[in-house]
């Protein structure tokens, strides 16, 4: 069972130690991904659901389950370590592997062949993890946040206790160059991921390596120990360097909050007030 939690479908999460190995985009837990996204990477995850009218532009690889929604496109090849569900009119550029039960709707087009270890059964049905997908993304298109909130905290009451899932919002588009979503972000610690990231706002965890810029509107965060390989800018947000830190690279923001233990290998542009934190020092006993 794909877990998604009250806020999964609002901003893009990355839990701690995702990666992009080569092309890879690797997870430990489950993957969700909006309908109408573009990802130019390949995914490995736990269990992978994806909405409508979403494109990869590699190898899907799930332990568990995987569905598929209407419309969807992989360039390379589809591996399920369990049971597939693959909507009417998806195409998949490669093989279909399903070590479980396989339920594929009409018009589906796979060009290398697929093979099932279970059943095959062909139609169209919805299964209801999507349908509480899409409900949860039309609640959140119309602004309705609490009722969002609310199914999705009924969905994560049967959720178990493995990792936290990578969630990509709708619509956003992930590449090499940029991950550029319309939602805040929230990365994770211990990750390493390839291409500037652009969102609401961002927040950075602990001893993370991102080869890339950060730009937000809002308020951005970089972590204790983590390494930024490029500029870190807010339109009309404030910016917080953590110990140990090191943005290679310009801080352009409001507010700077920055700690003395940190580095910046760049200018700094502040429109406001900028704060120097020093370590806390013991009083003696």
């Amino acid at each position: 069972m794909v877990s998604l939690g009250s806020n999964s479908l609002d901003q893009l999460e990355i839990p701690d130690g995702t990666t992009v190995e080569e092309h890879d985009l690797v997870t430990a837990g489950d993957v969700v991904v909006g309908g109408h996204s573009t990802v130019e990477f390949g995914i490995r995850g736990r269990n992978v659901l994806v909405g409508e009218r979403a494109q990869f532009g590699g190898d899907i690889e799930a332990e568990g389950d995987c569905r598929l929604d209407v419309l969807c496109s992989a360039d390379g090849n589809v591996l399920v370590g369990e049971d597939a569900y693959i909507g009417e009119r998806v195409h998949i550029g490669r093989q279909l592997m399903v070590s479980g039960d396989l339920d594929i709707g009409d018009d589906v087009e796979v060009e290398e062949g697929f093979e099932a270890n279970g059943w095959i059964v062909i139609r169209n049905p919805m299964p209801t993890l999507v349908f509480y997908f899409i409900v949860l993304s039309q609640l959140l298109r119309v602004g309705d946040h609490e009722a969002a909130s609310e199914l999705g905290a009924a969905l994560s009451e049967s959720e178990d206790d493995g990792p936290e899932p990578l969630v990509i919002p709708r619509s956003a588009t992930v590449s090499d160059d940029a991950w550029q979503v319309s939602t805040p972000a929230d990365v994770g610690g211990d990750c390493r991921l390839h291409g500037n990231l652009r969102a609401e706002s961002i927040e950075v965890g602990e001893n993370s390596n991102i080869f890339g810029s950060l730009r937000a509107r809002g308020d951005v965060t970089v972590g204790e120990g983590s390494r930024i390989h490029g500029d870190v800018t807010t339109s009309r947000g404030d910016v917080t360097i953590a110990p140990g830190a090191e943005v290679l690279g310009d801080i352009s923001c409001s507010d700077l909050s920055l700690h003395e233990e940190s580095t910046i290998d760049g200018t700094i542009r502040s429109r406001g007030e900028m704060r120097i934190r020093r370590p806390a020092t013991r009083t003696p006993e």
